[in-house]
């Protein structure tokens, strides 16, 4: 389920499924589902057993999003279920510079301006999502939720007013 490899970098963040869905813009049922039907699982950490918890990545909560996005304009699962997994190839940086091109049933990648002038011209291409604003999206949201440090499991606040912190530390 995971192209990531296993040796984690200490300073990575990790997300639980209730943080990942609000960055994502889902709903747990599909967080669960998804990752048991293996589409998109996270990637630090899988659930071991009812109670445990799923650690997902900066990187499996953008892909999240992007099958969000593609399930919101009718792509079928098998051509997100294919799209995914071209995506699993790609380094990080690759995903930034990316934009998925999509007529409803194909999904493209565009890496270019021109191949996405040569997709349109072709007669091809309805809609297309830029991963480089999905990627700045969840950044947003993310810099105001809550995540775990990998090395250690301490939570980390991106946001370190005063304020929120009380919050935290009230539980409200």
């Amino acid at each position: 389920m995971s192209d990531l490899p296993t040796a984690k970098p200490a300073n990575e963040i990790g997300y639980r499924g209730a943080t990942a869905c609000v960055a994502a813009g889902i709903t747990y049922r599909q967080l669960d589902y998804w990752a048991r039907t293996e589409l998109v699982g996270p990637s630090i950490k899988s659930a071991t057993g009812s109670g445990s918890q799923r650690l997902y990545s900066f990187r499996d909560i953008l892909v999240l999003k992007i099958v969000k996005r593609l399930l919101d304009t009718g792509v079928s699962l098998q051509n997100i279920r294919t799209a995914v997994e071209h995506l699993r190839g790609r380094g990080v940086s690759d995903l930034e510079s990316m934009t998925l091109m999509s007529d409803g049933s194909s999904i493209y990648e565009c890496t270019s301006p021109d191949e996405i002038i040569d997709l349109l011209q072709g007669g091809q291409g309805v809609f297309g999502i830029a991963i480089n604003k999905v990627w700045t999206e969840v950044e947003g949201s993310l810099a105001t939720l809550q995540g775990e440090s990998v090395a250690d499991g301490t939570l980390i606040s991106s946001s370190n007013d005063e304020l929120s912190e009380r919050r935290k530390r009230k539980g409200a």
